[in-house]
């Protein structure tokens, strides 16, 4: 009989027997995997957490018992569970998020889905709930094995372990995974843990006994249990990490054993004192083609045949990331100097072929972008040249050591920034909006960002060949577009995308925003506007013929796909107003928001970021008071939405 239809919150969970869960949990795998094959997101982590997340809330009472999700990625089961069952539009303008969001329901904590910080969330709340009062709420963390390779994760442990007398679970979801196997010597540790299967299945048996027993049974299992962990550790070495953090510890146990997942957390729950909860999952659980996937484990679909796990639809252009992973294999086989680092996402990143044609030249340092960087510094003091690859929304956990790492000391260092600018559908904590804005106060520092696939190759080798400075190459998340060759290169490396006899308006188009500029570029020459259309290739520095442009044009242009404040549009009208040069700019990019998710079509289109508006915004100010000019006879400006987007001659 089904039964997730009928679950409109947590207490409905609370008549059902242990039986009844384990048929529910069925049921969410089902649907799990029917919903999500059509809307894509993450499939992997959420078919591992169902009887832990069924667990969780039949012992705890969200929202009462705040929790929280580290990533947040793995809470497709918890929303269910939560009353929000239409998956029909998951992911897309209107529909859930991918990640928790206070907006869909109070049970939702943590918005952010940066990896590593719900404990320290958790430390604060907890912390916050017993300084008022409130002692008899828990706070509950989940946190992936994944996480515990953050240095946050260790800096909240630390402090969660100096203040005892407060109700707050920790449950570490270990799956031996983050996006890919988690890697480095905590996760060896973990491993070891996993299998000892003397230790697991002695302490599994043992909870599920004295929980069986009732409370009397339960005190007299925590008091010798300290005794018997020690012995078992000699055996799995396991307790001494949490015992000398002075945090009580359960487990390991079968996150996917829903009795003994109950019995452990009501242990948990009892203490009133902070306590950690092993337990052991399998990312992708009940689903053949994620589990056969030994790359990810379906870690983030997009759409796909829910029988066969097949992606659905033909193949098109290639990735910015696979032009960038076979463009820097072509590097290393030249420049043995050359190393890639990456940050627990060896193949999202592209240095999966890297890695496997020199395996010695890779490190990856797990969920750990910090250490990342400034590791980098430290190759390149010695002798080498780091290629970090990193999302664009992961760069601003490292900024620091961007800033006094790598350019105080004038390392060279590359940056590669994938999924830069909108992203779409993964919503506010992962579009890459800020790095612009933030990364061009580095002193010292060169930013490239490619508009197509040739000019990524290029700069991508220009960048590594700087040995005394960071740069910086960036490209957004999807395909490649059609290649865009130059009119004329000048002699700073400037490309003229097209060029006009009349100098109304100089477009500056940053990396794939070109396109649109060209696009901007014809619709303006039909209303009798002369258009010059440049790409910086390098954004930052500005180099000196966007200034000789800009003062020979009577209205400078910049378009970005990153936020306007401080972006690279500012930087331009900072350079001419040194340079003397008063040509009006408009700097035209992504609001200083927090940006839902949406398809990166919608949030362009809300911004002004389309031919038709910033066509019609230039025609304005051209024609009107502020630049006068004398309106080509037969125009209409009321037409300008209805202009076709035929590319300006050169």
């Amino acid at each position: 009989m089904p039964r997730l239809g009928s679950i409109g919150g947590p207490r409905d969970l609370d008549a059902l027997s242990v039986e009844e869960l384990e048929d529910l949990a069925q049921e969410i795998r089902d649907f799990l995997i029917e919903n999500v094959s059509r809307t894509g997101g993450h499939l992997g982590p959420n078919l591992g957490v169902v009887e832990l997340t069924l667990a969780m809330h039949r012992v705890f009472d969200s929202p009462n018992d705040p929790m929280i999700f580290d990533t947040g990625h793995q809470s497709y089961v918890h929303k269910l569970l939560t009353g929000r069952q239409d998956f029909s539009r998951l992911r897309s303008r209107g529909g859930l998020a991918g990640y928790p969001q206070r907006s869909e329901s109070p049970h939702d904590v943590v918005e952010s889905s940066h990896a590593s910080s719900s404990l320290s969330w958790a430390d604060g709340v907890s912390r916050a709930l017993t300084r008022t009062g409130r002692k008899d709420r828990h706070v509950v963390a989940v946190v992936g094995d994944g996480s515990l390779t953050g240095g946050m994760t260790w800096e909240a442990l630390n402090n969660i372990s100096d203040e005892n007398d407060r109700n707050l679970v920790i449950i570490v979801n270990d799956n031996g995974r983050s996006y890919a196997p988690t890697i480095g010597g905590m996760a060896r540790y973990l491993n070891r843990v996993r299998t000892a299967e003397t230790y697991r299945h002695l302490h599994e048996g043992s909870a599920t006994l004295f929980g069986r027993l009732g409370p009397a049974a339960r005190a007299v299992y925590r008091g010798v249990r300290g005794g018997t962990h020690g012995f078992l550790s000699r055996f799995t070495n396991n307790a001494a990490l949490y015992s000398n953090l002075d945090i009580k510890y359960l487990g390991p146990v079968d996150g996917h054993d829903i009795g003994v997942m109950l019995e452990t957390l009501e242990l948990a729950k009892s203490y009133g004192a902070p306590v950690i909860v092993h337990a052991i999952t399998e990312k992708g659980r009940g689903y053949q083609p994620a589990l056969d996937d030994e790359a990810d484990q379906f870690h983030a679909v997009g759409k796909i045949d829910p029988l066969t796990g097949a992606a659905v639809g033909g193949a098109g252009s290639p990735a910015w990331g696979d032009v960038f992973a076979e463009e820097l294999l072509a590097i290393g086989e030249e420049r043995e100097d050359v190393v890639g680092i990456t940050a627990a996402m060896l193949r999202p990143t592209g240095l999966l072929p890297f890695a496997q044609r020199f395996p010695d030249r890779v490190y990856d340092v797990g969920i750990a972008e910090q250490h990342a960087v400034a590791s980098a510094a430290g190759l390149a003091f010695g002798g080498l040249h780091p290629v970090v690859a990193i999302y664009a929304t992961f760069m601003n956990r490292a900024f620091d050591q961007v800033m006094m790492d790598v350019a105080l000391h004038r390392a060279g260092v590359t940056f590669v920034l994938d999924r830069a600018g909108v992203t779409g559908p993964d919503g506010p904590s992962h579009h890459g909006i800020w790095d612009l804005a933030m990364l061009q106060i580095v002193p010292h520092i060169r930013i490239a960002v490619p508009r197509d696939e040739a000019r990524l190759r290029e700069e991508l080798r220009e960048a590594v060949a700087v040995d005394d400075a960071p740069t910086v190459v960036r490209f957004p998340k999807g395909s490649v577009g059609a290649d865009l060759p130059a009119v004329e290169r000048l002699s700073d490396g400037v490309d003229v995308l097209v060029q006009s006899d009349a100098k109304d308006v100089l477009i500056v188009g940053i990396g794939p925003m070109a396109h649109l500029a060209v696009d901007v570029a014809g619709r303006l020459r039909a209303q009798g506007i002369g258009a010059t259309v440049v790409d910086p290739r390098w954004v930052v520095p500005v180099q000196p013929s966007i200034v000789d442009l800009a003062a020979s044009h009577r209205l400078v242009i910049t378009i970005e796909d990153g936020i306007r404040v401080g972006g690279v549009g500012t930087r331009v009208r900072q350079v001419l107003r040194e340079a003397g040069v008063d040509t009006a700019v408009d700097e035209l990019g992504l609001p200083d928001e927090f940006i839902d998710h949406a398809t990166r079509e919608q949030i362009l289109e809300d911004a002004g970021l389309t031919a038709a508006k910033i066509a019609q915004d230039v025609v304005s100010q051209v024609l009107g008071t502020r630049i006068p000019k004398a309106r080509p006879e037969g125009s209409d400006l009321s037409a300008v939405d209805d202009w076709e987007s035929t590319p300006p001659r050169p």
